[in-house]
């Protein structure tokens, strides 16, 4: 009978895949493209509005210059995403960023690409949905007061469907991706021909509001650096690009054409939005800014709605098609972090094989995903969300940080790997295709360094420096990850010279009282055959101790009983002392002890036994020398168990219980 536990599992998660199912998963273009770029479509959702709010500060004139600022992202997209095009054809294992940096630029440079990459993986999720929330919010106030809660259930609801595995979910997300594109397309069409084709005066709702500047004497540097700030926040357009790379082996084949095609639809379809809708939005004279006070007398009650919401009002009113521009667009946001939860937990499988990152995060779950990649995403990102009371123009600023930190490392070793690729092939067609691209590689690393080089100015009082931290500790915490691995290895490297025998084999039976399990245990240990074998019970209790005394003499138990006295009623020193001594004796021997164990059925008896026996075993196991074996007695309560649950619990990782017959050494 499956376990409650079991059963929801199986409702959330689906029926376990078997590993030669994982060809199954692979994913086609028209799956793909709502998989891998729901991140950068959905980003011309929030893209605009933070252009937008960082223009405000100099008043209505800023907004002016909205489209200038949008076409500066379009011209840093475009080159993004035909560097990118480059890498998907050169490196098709999936670890995109991370494995450009780590072969052309060394380990050290693709573990900082790793970190950032995570970093902006979390901030994804962050951001799309607390942006989803609040374009949802626009249109109904119960979710704008209980933004952080609904943020909060819509990860927990991805997690559910990532875990389910990608073909499923891409599935899943084709639908709403694709309904965002047909009303966003939709609206700047009807947009478009209301006022060019019809003569309608369109307006947004803020249009006639008074927006004053924050600073009357705005010119000079300072405009030109808030004019460079909207373009880093404009920039977070361009999260997710890199999502096409690092996800080509989920392609079916041709994987790099596939993927490079993907690549090429999605920067066409987000540079083509990300355009109207800043172009529609001058158009209808719509304004968005950072503060409300910046608002010169405005309405009672007056409610500032997101830039999508705004324009989906000018052109189509307060009628049904507004609460659908609304819905779409917060499904997308929400949906968006599908391209998170399916980065980061490859990137971290890449990371845990090349022991940058706990083993765990290696493994398949029952649906062929990396199960605990997404799990630690989606608590993160949790608590993110929370932290920041879901407040887009908050995690914004901690936003882009990572992804141009990537940007310009990949592309640098892009350049330097046409570079080795020249050196060594003399064929005139291929080295044209190699310098072109170099090219391409060369002028995207330029670019998107300058860029990083402005975001980091412009945002680095306002939280950037937060995600630079988070890099910087999660760089250490792999390096530091990795040294470890790399020590026990060495450790347990074998030596070259032939392994030294022990010269004898000591044995030692821990006895509490003469029962079964003891003379189990006693009856193990001699077959076993040790050179000497020794019975041991700590005298805690004298009337005790001579019980067990009489009913060993009266069995005419033939092994020695040793009592080892505790004058402060403790057991585990005193037999730790005694084994130590044994050691001390005869330093090139080996000493076996045999810990008499109850095998139990239900949890709550493993509150009542067998604590002693674990803290000695666990204490033992620090000593040099000394084996330590379990000897199970099984209780007639354990028969009842459930032993093909246990076994699929033991299937999962790690868990308390009896495992019969283990056996644990220390040498």
């Amino acid at each position: 009978m499956a376990s409650p536990a079991l059963l929801i599992k199986r409702l959330l998660v689906g029926r376990p895949f078997r590993s030669d199912r994982l060809r199954h998963t692979l994913l086609p273009k028209r799956v793909a493209l709502p998989v891998f770029a729901s991140d950068a479509l959905s980003s011309v959702a929030y893209a605009p509005d933070e252009i937008l709010l960082t223009l405000s500060l100099a008043g209505a004139v800023g907004f002016t210059y909205s489209p200038w600022v949008a076409v500066a992202v379009a011209v840093v997209m475009l080159t993004v995403v035909a560097s990118y095009r480059q890498n998907v054809y050169a490196y098709t294992s999936g670890g995109g960023d991370y494995e450009v940096a780590t072969v052309n630029l060394g380990p050290r440079f693709g573990v900082g690409v790793a970190a950032a990459l995570l970093v902006d993986y979390v901030l994804t999720v962050s951001v799309s949905v607390s942006s989803g929330v609040a374009n949802l919010g626009s249109v109904v106030p119960f979710v704008a007061t209980h933004k952080v809660t609904i943020a909060v259930l819509a990860v927990a609801a991805l997690t559910a469907m990532n875990l389910r595995g990608v073909r499923e979910s891409g599935t899943v997300f084709s639908i709403p991706t694709y309904g965002f594109l047909i009303v966003i397309f939709g609206m700047l069409l009807t947009g478009v021909v209301r006022l060019v084709v019809l003569g309608h005066d369109l307006r947004a709702p803020s249009a006639d509001l008074v927006v004053a500047p924050e600073a009357a004497d705005l010119t000079g540097v300072a405009f030109v650096f808030l004019l460079l700030r909207a373009f880093s926040s404009g920039c977070a357009a361009l999260t997710g690009v890199e999502a096409v790379a690092n996800g080509v082996p989920a392609f079916r084949p041709p994987k790099s054409r596939n993927a490079a095609t993907t690549l090429l639809l999605l920067g066409a379809l987000a540079i083509a939005m990300l355009l109207g809708i800043v172009a529609l939005a001058r158009a209808t004279g719509l304004q968005f800014v950072e503060r409300p006070e910046q608002i010169v007398a405005a309405p009672p009650g007056y409610t500032q709605k997101t830039v999508t919401t705004q324009l989906g009002e000018a052109v189509f009113g307060g009628g049904p098609l507004l609460y659908v521009v609304a819905a779409a667009t917060a499904l997308i946001l929400f949906l968006a972090a599908n391209t998170a939860f399916t980065g980061f937990p490859v990137l971290g499988s890449i990371l845990a094989q090349a022991r940058y990152l706990p083993r765990q995060l290696h493994t398949r779950g029952d649906r062929l995903a990396f199960s605990n990649g997404i799990l630690f995403l989606a608590a993160f990102a949790t608590v993110l969300i929370v932290a920041f009371q879901a407040e887009v123009t908050r995690l914004i600023q901690l936003y882009i940080v990572g992804v141009f930190v990537s940007f310009t490392l990949s592309q640098t070793g892009m350049v330097r790997h046409w570079n080795r690729l020249l050196r060594t092939h003399r064929d005139p067609l291929r080295r044209r295709r190699m310098m072109r691209s170099r090219a391409i590689n060369l002028f995207g690393a330029a670019l998107t360094g300058a860029v990083l080089v402005v975001v980091l100015v412009t945002k680095f009082t306002h939280g950037a420096w937060i995600s630079l931290v988070a890099m910087a500790v999660l760089y250490l915490l792999m390096l530091g990850i990795r040294g470890h691995y790399d020590r026990v290895a060495r450790e347990l490297a074998p030596a070259d010279s032939p392994s030294v025998l022990p010269a004898r084999n000591h044995a030692v039976v821990l006895v509490s009282t003469v029962h079964l399990p003891t003379l189990r245990a006693l009856a193990y240990a001699q077959a076993t055959r040790p050179d000497t074998l020794t019975a041991v019970t700590v005298n805690v209790d004298d009337a005790d101790t001579r019980a067990v005394q009489a009913e060993w003499e009266r069995r005419a138990i033939p092994v020695p009983l040793t009592i080892v006295d505790s004058p402060y009623r403790e057991i585990t020193g005193p037999i730790v002392e005694f084994v130590k001594s044994i050691r001390r004796e005869s330093p090139r021997d080996v000493v076996t002890v045999f810990i008499p164990e109850y095998v139990v059925g239900h949890w709550w008896e493993h509150l009542l036994h067998n604590q002693s026996a674990l803290r000695i075993k666990a204490r033992l196991l620090f000593e040099p020398g000394v084996m330590v074996t379990s000897v199970p007695w099984q209780l007639a309560s354990s028969e009842n168990r459930d032993l093909a649950r246990f076994d699929r619990r033991m299937m999962r990782g790690p868990t308390r219980g009896p495992r019969a017959g283990e056996a644990s050494s220390k040498s």
